[in-house]
């Protein structure tokens, strides 16, 4: 490690001091507590990933989650097995039949979507669930499987300590604009352009 003089010890010192106490008083400013709606989408890999993530974060404080996957449902993924685990405090649903090109049916995809919104909102209704994943909803909406207007205003109705994710690409502007937290995932680079299939701890 570089030496580093009294002087510039003393100015990086007296520099944090000053960005800690903007913190503080930033942090000490937010005094809300509710339940989030939270989107992850956008072009880029993770955005299911990072749910996931969020679920792990909750159970590790004690509290149950809730999975409907919309779309996805036909191959067996790792998180999945590694989330059931958690026994009665992970609720798990995946009741998609795969992506549109794959069922080619669009009264079964309509159905599937449709029985998979009436889990979610049953599951909005536990009021042990701390935490509901509803991942791919996006797709549902995308390709108006569903009614978008209904499908926000059962969000925005939801009981306010329910925190909820919905994933997938091409979020409605709609739904963007009712959610709390927004992330777009990009993608600057990904391994499937250049030959490399989807592969088990990676993809699924």
């Amino acid at each position: 490690m570089a030496e580093i003089d009294a002087e510039k010890s003393a100015r990086h010192r007296a520099k944090m001091e000053k960005r800690k106490a903007v913190q503080d008083a930033e942090v000490a400013s937010k005094t809300l507590e509710k339940g989030l709606l939270i989107v992850n989408t956008g072009p880029g890999k993770g955005k299911s990933t990072a749910a996931f993530g969020l679920a792990l974060r909750m159970l590790g404080h004690g509290r149950k989650v809730g999975v409907v996957q919309f779309i996805k449902g036909a191959r067996h993924t790792g998180e999945r097995d590694a989330l059931v685990q958690f026994g009665d405090r992970v609720i798990w649903h995946s009741m998609g039949e795969g992506f549109t090109w794959e069922t080619q049916d669009i009264k079964r995809d309509i159905a599937a979507a449709e029985a998979a919104w009436m889990k979610a909102q049953e599951l909005m209704d536990d009021p042990e669930l701390g935490l509901l994943i509803l991942d791919e909803l996006n797709i549902a909406l995308r390709y108006d499987y569903l009614d978008l207007d209904g499908v926000v205003e059962a969000l925005q109705a939801r009981r306010p300590d329910l925190h909820v994710v919905v994933t997938g690409r091409n979020a409605k502007p709609a739904l963007v604009e009712a959610a709390d937290l927004v992330t777009e995932m990009g993608q600057t680079k990904h391994h499937f352009a250049a030959g490399v299939k989807a592969q088990q701890g990676i993809e699924f």
